[in-house]
């Protein structure tokens, strides 16, 4: 099957959403090759990924994923495809933390860094969150704190037979696209950035296709994987079954423009730093890019009927001391699961 499929998309032909599912389905059960899913994944890179393969890898990811039990409906996740090359701070797992003291509740599904970098889980981990929690406790987490964090690796393991090629290719693949894509909570309401432009109308296409109730799919154009404070951002936003794009400019909504090195982060320790102090009222740019974003995802989750409203309930989060609160209390419930 996927020695057809590379046939497939090397003669410039993309795959139905039917074949990538199977396909993918024989990557994460482990019949292929590393050489045959290096083979692939450069293939579909090459071509760019279509709708229909998007779809279908992220439906096998979901079926071959451990589910977490907990009614998806409400939740929201913010989590991105990373790759942006940024080296901003740990932007949407600060904005998890503030949309949960706003109200909503989180499934914050997230990895390490690839590239070297800090992602979630570094980052998390440097704070004194355990990030290999139990799928019961986490599930506990987001019923009584609002916010628990999903480790890939611990709910994708079907998906380590790619890892080795997709570290040995160094490329950006179909995984990086799809991972926001496989949140193991079923949360139906999503803010996701890209590292591509490109890739935003696709990508909420596919979360309506996956049954999404809402969702925003964002850009920076200065290459952000999220809503930027340094420029416009295209979104793709999937609201009442229809997605509509369009450029969200910070200062229509009362923002400064940014600095963009205001915003650099560095290791997990730094990152945390950053992180804590934000949450605890620290004002600067990073305060006012983690609102935004915080906003944003707000109101994808129905807690508030606008951005702007979500702007006011982001800072009312933080400067009420829920936002932190949040952060004490998953880190509280990580001491608690271990000892």
């Amino acid at each position: 099957m996927i020695q057809d499929a590379i046939r497939v998309v090397v003669s410039g032909r993309s795959l139905t959403a039917s074949d990538a599912h199977d396909v993918a389905g024989e990557i994460m059960s482990g019949q292929a090759s590393p050489g045959q899913i290096a083979g692939l994944l450069v293939a579909l890179r090459m071509k760019s990924e279509s709708v229909n393969e998007i779809t279908g890898f992220a439906r096998a990811l979901r079926a071959h994923a451990t589910p977490l039990n907990i009614d998806g409906d409400s939740l929201i996740d913010t989590c991105g495809t990373g790759g942006d090359g940024s080296g901003t701070f740990n932007i949407s797992t600060a904005a998890a933390f503030v949309a949960a003291g706003a109200g909503c509740r989180v499934a914050k599904h997230g990895n390490r860094s690839v590239s070297g970098g800090c992602g979630s889980a570094d980052v998390l981990e440097a704070l004194g969150v355990d990030t290999a929690m139990p799928v019961e406790m986490t599930a506990a987490a987001i019923r009584d704190i609002g916010i628990g964090f999903l480790f890939a690796p611990m709910y994708h393991q079907a998906a380590r037979h790619a890892a080795e090629p997709r570290r040995d290719i160094g490329i950006r693949s179909i995984f990086n696209i799809v991972g926001p894509l496989t949140n193991p909570a079923g949360a139906k309401r999503q803010l996701i950035g890209v590292f591509d432009e490109r890739l935003t109308e696709p990508v909420a296409t596919v979360l309506h296709r996956l049954g999404a109730v809402r969702g925003m799919v964002v850009h920076g154009e200065d290459g952000l994987d999220e809503i930027t404070l340094c420029g416009r951002t295209t979104v793709a936003e999937l609201v009442d079954d229809r997605v509509r794009s369009y450029r969200l400019d910070p200062a229509s909504l009362g923002l400064c423009c940014a600095d963009p090195a205001a915003l650099r982060g560095g290791s997990p320790t730094v990152n945390a730093g950053i992180v804590q102090e934000v949450l605890r009222g620290q004002p600067g740019p990073g305060r006012e890019i983690v609102v935004l974003n915080a906003a944003a995802a707000i109101y994808v989750a129905g807690v508030a009927p606008s951005i702007r409203d979500g702007l006011e309930l982001a800072r009312q989060s933080i400067d009420s001391g829920r936002a932190i609160a949040k952060l004490d209390a998953l880190r509280a419930g990580t001491r608690s699961a271990m000892s």
